[in-house]
């Protein structure tokens, strides 16, 4: 199953941003390999952007960066968000309401926004991304093409799961044969 991107009548271009990015099983990049991409911006133009969401560092804020150990952001997780832009840190926060089904994404935001954010509405997750994902003009566009991403709607899984578990509760929800292939091991000799 994949997201059928909204098209303008004038733009024929996949609009992608606001979706989740599942590895194919067979995706043997290990920059990518088991991971769940949010994109967050799309053009046809300027390429994608997003941050892998399922590959914690386990550490915090705190531990990463000394001058945020005294602060309010000093337990807030980090996570690998990609192989571009490995010296900047990237905050995130997003909301998903399960009531009306909605998900809200502040991205890139710097400290004293995540602040205000979090003041207004404690409710909002927020996260650390050491580094993000990045494609040029229509280069993602064939590695869908190729089956190396499967193209999924926003799930409230986002925050419930992490890790692989999350990749695999993805894949699952595209239908049984992809939740056979999530369970396959690393090493299919030990299978």
């Amino acid at each position: 199953m994949r997201l059928i991107p909204d098209r303008n009548q004038n733009d024929e271009a996949m609009h992608l941003a606001g979706s989740l990015l599942v590895a194919h099983p067979s995706l043997l990049d290990s920059q990518f390999t088991r991971t769940v991409v949010l994109l967050t911006a799309h053009s046809a133009i300027e390429g994608c952007l997003g941050v892998i969401v399922n590959r914690p560092l386990h550490q915090t804020l705190g531990q990463y960066d000394p001058e945020l150990a005294g602060t309010e952001f000093a337990g807030v997780p980090l996570y690998d968000g990609g192989p571009v832009g490995r010296d900047q840190m990237i905050l995130v926060a997003w909301k998903w309401s399960s009531a009306d089904g909605t998900f809200k994404l502040y991205f890139g935001i710097d400290e004293d926004k995540a602040r205000q954010i979090l003041q207004d509405d404690p409710e909002f997750e927020l996260r650390g991304f050491i580094g993000h994902s990045a494609w040029g003009d229509g280069q993602l566009e064939g590695e869908i093409e190729e089956d190396a991403w499967l193209v999924c709607p926003l799930s409230p899984d986002l925050e419930l799961l992490e890790s692989v578990a999350l990749w695999r509760a993805m894949l699952a929800q595209l239908g049984p044969e992809m939740q056979l292939l999530a369970e396959e091991p690393d090493d299919l000799s030990m299978n």
